[in-house]
């Protein structure tokens, strides 16, 4: 039964796509968004959690940096969202620095162990890397993420920024709305991995909302990351105790492989979007999907397709569809095979490209493109602006929710799953998958932070997290922005479109035959959907599965920030 504020909503939404409207309450601003957005004179953080927004506050106001802060708030969500990431993961993040004025990247994605091998999965009959358990496990790469990114534009100590954490971890917080529902859903399947139950559940349930959640041994492990630094993760005890714990359970993550971890420096990379500068990180990620959509969809006049008709869902759709063939043949660890980034991001590869959609018919099947080297996953994104106008968008998963389930005897966090991404086929020969299976190697990778610029001023640092939905999420809120003329908030609150069923750079079967799936969520009119299924989508409703929002943008000419936080989870955009 549909209540009535949902009916409000998609009477509202209508107003979108031109449709007459009989239900607005809003007074200003567009009757779909569900509140202002916020606007502050000094700093801004917006994440999914108000509690780490608040300890996000408190470092700037101490005199930290929007970095110092971005430590300190994603410390806390490991904590209180352990249902989308924690320190047994990986993190990426670009950063705006004021002082040069230049956008700087840093890959904290970790590699497969070195003495897990292609042979072994090849000797045990494993096609697909599980999706649990030690297999997937790679190193995590976030401890030393915040380390680096500290070392450049810190200025508070890590123990205070650790020191909320840790105060929370010990004396308890209660669990919010979404997070304790993802949580339950974790608890049946994971359960049974060793570690999980003990640290990660209350008499073998997960705990419910409201309830006061404590999480002891995470706050004796962040208490020997402040005193030893990042060493005491990678070269300590904590190295030591995961060499054991694989050990004991079947696993092949060593002390080797925590001590050999590095992260790197990478240079963003962008494209223009109607005078926009849209800036991802290069593969092994996959942010540059999002740069090929946009450079595709630049061919189309928005200005004439308002939002949500058929026409701007299914160009939208298709424009994905291009994106995301050349997602699975190209992107992976550069170290391994380099992605000719450069032809892949350029405006005639996408014009090129667009030729092969039809106005009026669905692209079912999709081959990536040759460019010439001459031309329910879960994670959390945060992004934070200081008084200085350092401006941090950041992310960080285990990947599928809570990750592998296998939680290191009495360290309080869960390694993730990401090497579940390798491919296990198509490995042999004279042109192996980019993607295939290797030690010491970087899986591809989902997530991904954004960041937009205007005539070389920072203008808009957002995320949209969600596996596949990343890059898709990436681009409708360009697209609500720059051409559909939305707020920050408004931009976020628009009813979204996933589609599903592209080929995939991983696993044995995930080759796109029919078109996929189009997903959109209530608010999209009859009539778009009418003509969508003329045009040959195959349409369904879906629940839950269009990412999460946070995004801060600074007005160039005042410096004022404005916050928004995603309407579908629990978090914050606060500033002071």
């Amino acid at each position: 039964m549909r209540t009535l504020a949902s009916l409000c909503l998609a009477t509202a939404l209508t107003a979108v796509a031109g449709a007459p409207v009989f239900a607005a309450d809003r007074i200003a601003g567009r009757a779909f968004a569900t509140r202002s957005d916020v606007i502050a004179p000094h700093a801004m953080a917006a994440t999914s959690h108000p509690l780490a927004t608040q300890i996000a506050l408190d470092v700037m106001k101490q005199g930290g940096s929007a970095v110092d802060a971005a430590i300190a708030a994603n410390a806390a969500l490991g904590l209180m969202e352990p249902t989308g990431n924690g320190i047994g993961g990986d993190l990426f993040a670009i950063v705006w620095d004021p002082k040069t004025k230049q956008l700087h990247g840093y890959n904290g994605s970790g590699r497969s162990p070195k003495s897990l091998t292609l042979d072994y999965f090849k000797q045990h009959g494993i096609t697909d890397i599980p999706a649990h358990g030690p297999l997937p496990v790679s190193v995590p790469g976030t401890v030393d993420a915040w380390f680096a990114l500290h070392g450049r534009f810190g200025r508070l100590p890590v123990k205070d920024l650790l020191a909320p954490t840790i105060r929370y971890a010990r004396e308890g917080h209660p669990v919010h709305q979404t997070i304790a529902y993802y949580w339950e859903r974790s608890v049946p399947r994971l359960s049974k991995f060793p570690g999980f139950s003990e640290q990660f559940t209350i008499g073998g349930r997960a705990p419910r909302t409201g309830e006061m959640w404590r999480n002891p041994y995470l706050a004796d492990t962040l208490q020997k990351i402040a005193d030893g630094g990042r060493d005491a993760f990678y070269k300590g005890d904590i190295a030591r105790t995961i060499d054991a714990y694989f050990r004991a359970n079947g696993g092949f993550l060593s002390y080797e492989d925590m001590a050999a971890h590095h992260g790197e420096w990478v240079e963003p990379v962008s494209t223009s979007y109607r005078g926009y500068d849209v800036w991802e990180l290069p593969p092994n990620g996959q942010g540059i999907a999002a740069l090929q959509m946009l450079n595709v969809l630049e061919g189309y006049d928005f200005s004439k397709i308002p939002f949500g008709s058929p026409e701007h869902v299914h160009l939208l759709v298709e424009a994905k569809k291009l994106a995301f063939a050349d997602r699975a043949r190209w992107y992976a660890d550069p170290a391994f095979q380099p992605a000719p980034v450069a032809r892949l991001i350029s405006k005639p590869y996408a014009r090129e490209r667009a030729r092969l959609i039809s106005p009026d018919k669905v692209l079912r099947e999709v081959q990536p493109g040759t460019p010439k080297e001459l031309d329910e996953g879960d994670t959390i994104y945060l992004t934070i602006a200081d008084k200085d106008g350092m401006m941090v968008s950041l992310i960080q998963s285990n990947y599928r929710g809570m990750g592998s389930g296998m939680a290191p005897t009495g360290l309080g966090f869960i390694l993730q799953d990401r090497g579940e991404m390798f491919v296990l086929q198509g490995c042999e020969g004279a042109a192996p998958h980019p993607n295939c299976y290797a030690p010491a190697k970087r899986p591809f990778h989902t997530i991904i932070p954004a960041f937009i610029t205007r005539d070389g001023k920072p203008w808009v640092s957002f995320g949209v997290m969600g596996g596949a939905m990343q890059p898709q999420g990436h681009v409708q809120i360009v697209m609500n922005l720059v051409d559909f003329g939305m707020t920050l908030q408004e931009a976020g609150d628009a009813p979204r479109v996933q589609h599903e069923g592209s080929t995939e750079p991983v696993g044995s079967a995930a080759v796109m035959t029919g078109g996929g799936v189009v997903q959109l969520e209530s608010g999209f009119p009859y009539e778009t959907i009418r003509a969508l299924m003329d045009k040959g989508h195959h349409v369904e409703w879906a629940l839950g599965p269009y990412g999460g929002y946070q995004a801060i943008k600074r007005d160039p000419e005042t410096g004022v920030y404005y916050g928004a936080s995603e309407s579908r989870k629990d978090g914050q955009a606060a500033g002071y």
